[in-house]
Formats: structure tokens, C-alpha cells, sequence
């Protein structure tokens, strides 16, 4: 069995509804997974946007989440989780507004893609102390045993 990650919010390569985006409530979308490998210790979830600022002419990755050390045993997150509600021992990043937390599409032109990409380890992770993006991505280098995408898509 295949790491699949999914959402009863939008389906891969599709639309992302509105109150998941700066548009609407801003609030992070449910998600699931399944088929978490054997010898799993810990998840990653990185969500990106790798069409900043235009998709068009893409210039940057924008971050917009950055979640680790998520328990191996979790089947995925709530709508709009709070700090507060992640499964215990879940440790966060920061995110392009310099902050911790889910912050949702915002696009200033054209329709981009939002990358949920969902990573199983073979460790848990140190506290890396909010790391950003690529602190975290080094981090995990030589401890992914699969990963998975489920991609969305905005335009404002």
C-alpha cells in the first residue's frame, strides 16, 4: 500500500473552496492519509505554492504550512486545527509570513497550484525551533520512507 494523502475538501488537481483561502475563513482544509509505511516514526507536512508570484512566470516557492514530528500513528488533521488541537508531539515551522500555522491561498494573479505534500520518517525529528521550509527539508534528508501530494488549485 502507497502514503496517500487527500481531502474531503477538494480533490487532487482541483479547486480548493474559498473558505480555505484569504478569500474565505483562511482556515486550513481537513486531510487524510493512509498506507503510512512500516517503520514510520514521525510525518512532515509541507504546503507550497511553487507558482509565486505569477504562474506565468513563477519566481519563488511560497510556503504557506510547515508541520513535523506529527505522530506516526495520526490518520490526519482537522479543518482549521488550532496549535492547540495537533496531535500530540506535532512540532511547527514557520511559514512565509514569518509565522507559525496554516495560512491559505492568496494569489495576487493567476490560477496557482498548492502543493500538501506529506512525508513519512524513519525518525522523530529534534526540536528544530520553527524551522522554515528548507531547515526542515534538510533535516529530513536520508530519513523519508515515501511521500505523497495532493495538489489544489486558486484563483482569485
Amino acid at each position: 500500500m502507497s502514503l496517500i494523502i487527500m481531502s474531503p475538501s477538494f480533490m487532487h488537481d482541483r479547486v480548493i473552496p474559498a473558505r480555505h483561502t484569504c478569500d474565505g475563513l483562511n482556515i486550513s482544509p481537513p486531510l487524510a492519509w493512509t498506507g503510512v509505511p512500516v517503520g514510520t516514526e514521525s510525518l512532515s507536512l509541507i504546503v507550497n505554492d511553487p507558482d509565486a508570484p505569477d504562474p506565468a512566470a513563477p519566481k519563488m516557492t511560497w510556503v504557506h504550512w510547515v508541520l513535523y514530528n506529527i505522530p506516526h500513528y495520526a490518520s490526519g488533521l482537522t479543518e482549521g486545527v488550532a496549535a492547540k488541537d495537533l496531535p500530540a508531539g506535532t512540532l511547527q515551522g514557520i511559514n512565509d509570513w514569518h509565522r507559525t500555522g496554516y495560512g491559505g491561498p492568496c494569489p495576487p494573479v493567476g490560477k496557482h497550484r498548492y502543493f500538501f505534500k506529506l512525508y513519512a520518517l524513519d525518525i522523530v525529528l529534534p526540536d528544530l525551533k520553527h524551522p522554515v521550509k528548507v531547515a526542515l527539508e534538510k533535516a529530513m534528508q536520508g530519513h523519508v520512507l515515501a511521500q505523497s501530494d495532493l495538489i489544489g488549485l486558486y484563483q482569485r
